[in-house]
Order: C-alpha cells, then structure tokens, then sequence
C-alpha cells in the first residue's frame, strides 16, 4: 500500500488532502457516504439525532465505540463536510466528489491545526478510503496492519506547501 496523501498549507492551518478514483456515478458514491446501511460496510453504522447531529459507530475500530458527528454542510451529490469532537480532540473534515466519464474522484480533506498526529491520521484515512473502494468492489477489506505503522513514517516526513 503505497501512501497518497498530501498536505497544504491554509489560511487557517493545514489540510490533508487523500482521493481515490472509483468507477461509479457521483449519486452512487454519495449514497456510499450517507445512507447508513452502506457506511456500514467501510465504517460504520450511524443514526440521526437533533441539530445537525449523528452518532456514528466507528466499526472497525477496537471497541467499535460510538462518536457524535456535527453534519456542518450536506451538498447533495457534491460535499459533505462534518465535525467530531471525541477523547483525542476534535476533527473537522470534508469529502468532494467529482465525476467525468463515469469515475467519480473523492477527494478527503482533514483541516488541522498543526501536523502533530499526522503520522497515525494519514494512514487511518488510507485505511478508510480503501475500506470504501474494497466495500464497493466487493473485495476483501484491507487489514489496518498493512498501513500503520508502514505508511508512519512517510506522513511524518511531509511538509505542507
């Protein structure tokens, strides 16, 4: 598993940025994202709550443990931004899709503050987005093992530009 991400410096912080190419509609994809039954199978099931909110059980984590979600922005087909605040601080991040020819382009974008973690946040997201394609082509899930600590040393060694 050879890592792709990349990082970019913003007006307010960084941005790690992670896409995969999938062979689908961008309707198709986005269900992917946001009917429960299919984040399911890359995941995690989630369900609705007041305000904007989700409460997503994150799978295929140990302990599978239960995270609240802010929805911040849902754009049908396009963007899906949401934010998380959990034991380990809180994320904000976003996916964008695009689609030519019939391959969709999802685009995941984690904003940080600063690179400290980068090198276990990096790998998760690997992890996940080809959990994402695997779920959709009906092959094998990848083990989390083949990422970290493999790909740690590589998102440790980015610079934002």
């Amino acid at each position: 598993m050879n890592p792709t991400g990349r990082l970019r410096r913003t007006t307010d912080g960084i941005d790690l940025e992670l896409t995969r190419a999938i062979a689908s509609s961008r309707e198709d994809v986005w269900a992917s994202l946001t009917q429960s039954d299919r984040t399911a199978l890359w995941f995690g099931p989630w369900e609705q709550l007041p305000e904007n909110m989700i409460r997503v059980q994150m799978a295929f984590e140990e302990g599978a443990p239960w995270s609240e979600m802010h929805i911040d922005a849902c754009e049908a087909p396009s963007r899906l931004a949401v934010s998380m605040i959990h034991d380990a601080g809180s994320w904000s991040m976003e996916v964008l899709l695009t689609e030519s020819q019939g391959t969709t382009t999802v685009t995941l974008t984690q904003h940080l503050s600063d690179t400290e973690g980068i090198g276990e946040i990096g790998p998760g997201w690997e992890y996940y987005l080809d959990m994402l394609v695997n779920s959709r082509n009906k092959e094998p899930l990848p083990s989390f093992d083949d990422y970290y600590p493999a790909q740690a040393g590589y998102y440790s060694s980015l610079s934002p530009r």
